[in-house]
């Protein structure tokens, strides 16, 4: 690496470290590759950047014209490559909005998906789910737009109770919900005085008229507001610009961001994030926003303090960022770095507590199977209720924390009296198929829910696939709790029941095996609903409900007269199939 070295430009770009196996475990931007690639191989480091180098077996580097470019790469490199190293800055947090949909006949909704923001009706964010859930139910009940999520047949509830136009029923002109959709945005954006006057004078109105029950209801909704809007801290700005207020705090191991989201005016929702340093504060401070406003929408002002490349953000985000020196703003910017300070505080412990939980764990997991250490695990779990319905799930931990998102599950097609082997056979080799195909990350370790039988066909699997990946056993005691592992070579590893590696492989199995139980309890729903009824050409669902609504079971439809069947808008050779098909039903029995 040294001789490779003394050909790196003293260019602005994106370097990749990487390991013994060729992954990508460390992306980083610089404005000299030169110098900062050479910092990795000289002098001494601490802790964490010494043991990122002595995993680095090789390096490539891109070169860009700008650091901003740089910056954009970087970005797009860590989202690619996940790299270990840069993963622990984001779990990719996103928080809830309130959305005015895009439809013809438009709705609101609570969301978190906002990345592509474009034309969208979006405010937010809200400090929590239910502050936000609440917010929309106020508006729904307030705000006759549509609730359901397709037009039904018919006017619910929502349209006798003067809570929806019923566009099901009714011509709606698209005109028409313009003026209900400002009165939306006026409410978002704190102008909530003229509803609660108006609820106010229906309230009195209703007490006239002695409809006390009315007048109670008009009186929780105006409380509902009071209480809703204002929980905000207002600030005292001379705008309504949507600011991202980022306050920072560090020590020689980590780096703490106080976030304070200003919207319209006030406080909307703040959070707290505390960063592995990892190489640089600069580094993981720069990555981190880059991150952040790639899943949450960008604000038109950012202030923050203590970022080198200032400049090169604003420009990858399209945003300003500024450094306030004096004023209301800098009083904002003040009090983000003082809760950012707190965070450093009261965090750090348990932070370092959890990190030495799971990765001690995984180092402690890599030595009992002589592997390296398996940052990313894969776990396998069956279900199936006496050979029925069988299905299969996997669960994803990456860095000893599970990633739902990763997560996949398995409708298996293995006749229902095979053996879990065999129902495993058919989960591992449809998953490593896939991913080999799809050309996604495979992992460093296979956990499987089983002994010796159940290892081997795995084994077997990624054989035949060319794959070589560590498996193990997960092995439970009689009351089906985690009790021993085993290793490549079905020797048995005794698990400390206190310690850490055993905590960290108990929630993998117990994991691995809820998912799996859900998503069967939900395979095993569906199949009390199936029928004979689903086997015969030319019924389908609507036919079958039209069957089952009008003669209640099948053995009534068995008796119905073909006229009955006729009525009901069935075509003859549709018929001829039912009674048919019920017919041979009947013989079997």
């Amino acid at each position: 690496m040294k001789e490779k070295l003394v050909d790196v430009p003293k260019r602005p770009g994106v370097y990749l470290m990487k390991d013994d196996q060729g992954r990508t475990h460390y992306v980083g931007k610089a404005k000299n590759l030169k110098s900062r690639l050479s910092s990795y191989f000289t002098g001494s480091h601490d802790y964490k950047t010494q043991k990122m180098v002595t995993a680095t077996a090789d390096f490539d580097y891109i070169v860009t014209l700008t650091e901003i470019e740089a910056l954009i790469l970087e970005l797009d490199l860590i989202k690619k490559e996940q790299p270990r190293y840069n993963v622990l800055l984001t779990d990719d947090k996103t928080y809830p909005y309130i959305e005015i949909t895009t439809e013809r006949h438009p709705k609101l909704r609570v969301t978190r998906n906002v990345k592509n923001k474009k034309n969208r009706h979006i405010y937010g964010p809200f400090p929590d789910v239910r502050a936000a859930r609440e917010t929309l139910r106020i508006l729904n009940k307030l705000y006759p737009l549509r609730k359901c999520q397709r037009l039904p047949g018919e006017a619910c509830l929502y349209w006798h109770l003067g809570q929806c136009l019923a566009p099901c029923i009714n011509t709606i002109e698209k005109e028409r919900y313009e003026p209900i959709k400002k009165k939306i945005d006026r409410f978002l954006r704190g102008h909530t005085k003229e509803i609660v006057t108006e609820l106010e004078e229906k309230m009195a109105a209703a007490s006239d008229k002695l409809q006390f029950e009315r007048a109670q209801e008009y009186k929780d909704t105006i409380e509902a507001i009071k209480k809703t809007t204002g929980a905000r801290q207002s600030v005292n700005l001379k705008d309504a610009t949507s600011r991202d207020v980022v306050g920072i705090a560090e020590d020689e191991e980590f780096l703490a961001l106080t976030f304070l989201f200003v919207r319209n005016g006030k406080i909307s929702a703040t959070d707290k994030r505390l960063l592995d340093k990892e190489a640089s504060a600069q580094d993981a401070l720069g990555q981190y926003l880059g991150q952040f406003y790639r899943n949450n929408p960008i604000p038109r002002e950012i202030l923050i303090d203590g970022i080198e490349d200032g400049a090169a953000l604003a420009a990858a985000l399209e945003t300003n960022v500024h450094i306030p020196k004096r004023g209301v703003k800098r009083r904002l910017l003040d009090m983000a770095k003082e809760n950012a300070q707190a965070t450093l505080k009261n965090e750090r412990l348990k932070t370092k507590e959890l990190k030495a939980r799971t990765f001690g764990a995984l180092e402690e997991l890599a030595e009992e199977l002589d592997i390296p250490t398996p940052y990313r695990i894969e776990a396998f779990d069956n279900a199936h209720l006496f050979g029925s319905h069988a299905t299969s799930a996997v669960v994803v931990f990456v860095n000893g924390r599970p990633h739902n998102e990763l997560y996949r599950k398995f409708k298996l097609k293995a006749a229902a009296s095979s053996s879990d082997s065999a129902l495993l056979e058919e989960a591992v080799y449809r998953r490593y198929r896939r991913l080999l195909m799809e050309e996604g990350e495979l992992p460093d370790l296979i956990l499987v829910d089983g002994g010796i039988q159940q290892m081997q066909t795995t084994k077997e699997v990624l054989s035949a696939l060319g794959l070589s990946i560590p498996v193990a056993g997960m092995v439970k005691s009689q009351d089906h709790k985690t009790h021993h592992l085993l290793d490549s070579s079905h020797n048995t590893i005794a698990l400390a029941k206190t310690g850490r590696l055993f905590r960290l492989l108990s929630r993998i199995q117990e994991e691995a095996h809820r998912f799996a139980t859900e998503y069967h309890k939900k395979i095993r729903g569906k199949g009390l609903f199936e029928s004979v009824l689903d086997d015969i050409e030319g019924v389908g669902p609507k036919t079958k409900k039209k069957l089952l609504s009008t003669f209640k079971t099948v053995k009534a439809i068995r008796a119905a007269e073909d006229e009955s069947l006729r009525a009901l808008g069935i075509p003859e050779k549709t018929i001829k199939n039912i009674k048919l098909h019920l017919e041979e039903k009947d013989k079997d029995r």
